[in-house]
C-alpha cells in the first residue's frame, strides 16, 4: 500500500480552511473513491483527474485509488481541489517527489487536457493559507494577479498540470506575479453634471462625509439616479485592508478579472428592483454566496425605484445595516459575509409620478400604500432624507455646480477629522459610533439638545433615531470645521429626518 498527501484550501464564506487531501493505491478493481463530504462538483473531478494525469503523459495507476479529504466532518464543493488530487496521486505512485508537495498548497480546476483554470475565492483562500503558516501557494496562472496581492507567502502560477509536475520533479521554474497596473481606477461621472438640486447634493456630501444612509423621493427624470452614481466619486480610496476586504467578496462572488485584480475605489452596486431575498442579501444552495448587500461592503448599495422592491426584501436589509455583516445558514454550513455599505434608496412619491405634483391621479390610499413598503424600522435606519423638487429654468442654464474632486476635499478633511477624534475607540466614521457613547462619553451641551429632547418628547423620533440624528450632527459640524455640534447642527440633523423627507 502506498499514500501520497497534497494541501489544497475549503472556502466557507470569506474565511478559508485548509484541507489535507491523501491518496491510497491498494488492492482490489481498478477504481476512484473520493470520501470526505465531497458534493457533487468534487464527485466529479475523479473523471477530470484522471483524464489530465493521462492526457500529461502520464499513467493512472492500475489499482484501487481511495482519496480522502480531511477534516472528513467538513463539507466539501467545488473543483478547486483537482490540482491537489491530482498531485496526491502522482505522489502516491511515486511518479512525483513529496518535498516542495508537503509545504506547498495547491489550488485550481483541472481540464480534460490538463490545462488548469481559475476559481472563486482564490485570495481568501491563499490568505489562509499564509494565515496558517505555508511557505508557497501553486494557483492556475490566469489567477496569479489575484494571489499576488497576498504578502508574506510564495506565490507560483501554473497554465496545466505539466508544469506542476516538472515543477515538482525540480524540472522547471513556475511563473511568478508580476507588477500590478496601478492606473485601472475606473473612470467615475463628475457630480458638477448634475443640474441645480443643491439641498440634495448637501445630502449627499454629509452621507459621504459621515457614511450616513441617504433616500432622495421626487418626480422621475429630477436627478436622484444620477446623484447616487456619483457618490461612490466623492468617497475616500479604500485602505489596503478594505481593500482587501471587498476584493476577497468579489473573488468568492467570481466577479473578479486579471485587468483589474485589486478593487481600490469603494464598489458601486445597483441591483434591479425585482431581484429577490437571496440576491439582495445572499443565498443558493450548499455554502450560500455573497448577495448585493456583501458586494456593496465598503461602498454603495443604491436601490432605485425601492417602492417596487418586495416587502420582505426590504425587511431583510434590518439586520445588515444594523450589524454590518450577513449569516446565512444553508445545507453546508453557516456563511458570514461582511455588509458594512451605504444604503442609498430612491422612489417616486406615488405610482402615477407626474413631473408635478398637482398632475397626480392617485388617491390618497394609493399614494400611502406605495410607500408604505418602506416600514418604520427600515427608515428609522435612515440618517437623511431629502424630498427633491422639480428644476427652473434657470438652474439648467446655469453655472456649473461643484466638482466632484472640490467636495472629495471637503469630505476627505471632515472623514480626517472623525478619524482623529475616534481613532483611541476603533471607529473611523461618525456612523460607525455606538449611541451609549455619543450620549454619555461625548455628550453634547443642554442647549445643543434642547431640539433633540423636543422631538422625542413630542414623539416625532425614536431612541434610534436620536442617535442617528447626533451621528448626522457630528457630521455638519465637520464639515463646518466646528469641534463639537451645537443648536443649529443637530436641528439640522433632525430637519434631514423628519420635514425634509416628507
Amino acid at each position: 500500500m502506498t499514500l501520497g498527501r497534497a494541501h489544497s484550501v475549503a472556502v466557507r464564506g470569506v474565511e478559508g480552511q485548509l484541507v489535507e487531501i491523501e491518496a491510497d493505491l491498494g488492492r482490489g478493481l481498478p477504481g476512484v473513491h473520493l470520501v470526505g463530504l465531497p458534493d457533487t462538483a468534487l464527485q466529479e473531478s475523479r473523471d477530470r483527474v484522471r483524464a489530465a494525469v493521462t492526457n500529461s503523459g502520464e499513467k493512472w495507476p492500475d489499482s484501487r485509488v481511495i482519496l480522502a479529504l480531511s477534516p472528513a466532518t467538513l463539507p466539501k464543493g467545488g473543483s478547486a481541489y483537482d490540482l491537489a488530487l491530482a498531485c496526491s496521486v502522482l505522489a502516491a505512485d511515486a511518479k512525483v517527489p513529496s518535498g516542495d508537495l508537503d509545504k506547498s498548497v495547491l489550488l485550481g480546476e483541472l481540464a480534460l487536457d490538463g490545462r488548469l483554470r481559475t476559481v472563486r475565492g482564490v485570495l481568501p483562500a491563499v490568505l489562509a493559507a499564509k494565515n496558517a503558516g505555508w511557505s508557497c501557494v501553486v494557483v492556475p496562472h490566469a489567477a496569479l494577479p489575484e494571489a499576488g496581492l497576498v504578502e508574506g507567502i510564495e506565490v507560483l502560477g501554473a497554465r496545466d498540470l505539466r508544469e506542476v509536475i516538472e515543477w515538482l520533479r525540480g524540472e522547471l521554474m513556475l511563473s511568478k506575479p508580476g507588477p500590478m497596473d496601478q492606473d485601472l481606477t475606473p473612470a467615475v461621472a463628475d457630480l458638477s453634471e448634475v443640474a441645480g438640486q443643491s439641498e440634495a447634493r448637501l445630502a449627499l456630501e454629509v452621507a459621504a462625509a459621515g457614511a450616513h444612509h441617504l433616500m432622495l423621493t421626487g418626480p422621475p427624470g429630477i436627478g436622484k439616479t444620477m446623484l447616487a452614481q456619483r457618490l461612490p466619486g466623492v468617497l475616500p480610496p479604500l485602505s489596503e485592508g478594505e481593500a482587501l476586504e471587498v476584493t476577497a467578496i468579489h473573488s468568492v462572488a467570481g466577479l473578479l478579472t486579471s485587468e483589474r485584480p485589486l478593487i481600490t475605489e469603494p464598489p458601486f452596486v445597483a441591483p434591479h428592483h425585482s431581484c429577490s431575498i437571496s440576491a439582495l442579501v445572499g443565498g443558493g444552495s450548499g455554502m450560500a454566496r455573497p448577495g448585493a448587500v456583501s458586494r456593496a461592503h465598503r461602498g454603495v448599495l443604491f436601490l432605485d425605484e425601492c417602492a417596487e422592491l418586495g416587502v420582505k426584501a426590504l425587511e431583510a436589509l434590518r439586520t445588515p445595516l444594523e450589524d454590518g455583516e450577513v449569516r446565512i445558514a444553508r445545507r453546508d454550513g453557516v456563511a458570514c459575509y461582511p455588509a458594512r455599505f451605504q444604503l442609498v434608496l430612491a422612489a417616486n412619491p406615488c405610482p402615477c409620478a407626474p413631473p408635478r405634483e398637482v398632475d397626480c391621479i392617485c388617491a390618497p390610499t394609493a399614494r400611502r400604500r406605495y410607500l408604505g413598503k418602506l416600514s418604520g424600522p427600515l427608515m428609522d435606519r435612515v440618517d437623511l432624507r431629502v424630498r427633491m423638487r422639480a428644476l427652473s429654468v434657470g438652474a439648467l442654464n446655469g453655472e456649473a455646480a461643484e466638482s466632484t474632486a472640490t467636495v472629495r476635499d471637503r469630505v476627505a478633511q471632515a472623514r480626517a477629522t472623525a478619524v482623529e477624534r475616534w481613532s483611541d475607540f476603533g471607529w473611523r466614521t461618525n456612523a460607525e459610533v455606538p449611541g451609549p457613547a455619543l450620549r454619555q462619553r461625548f455628550r453634547l451641551a443642554r442647549s445643543a439638545l434642547a431640539p433633540l429632547e423636543r422631538s422625542l418628547r413630542e414623539g416625532q423620533i425614536t431612541a434610534r433615531g436620536a442617535d442617528r440624528a447626533l451621528r448626522v450632527a457630528w457630521t455638519l459640524a465637520d464639515l463646518a470645521g466646528l469641534t463639537v455640534p451645537g443648536e443649529d447642527q443637530v436641528g439640522m440633523a433632525l430637519e434631514y429626518r423628519d420635514r425634509r423627507g416628507e
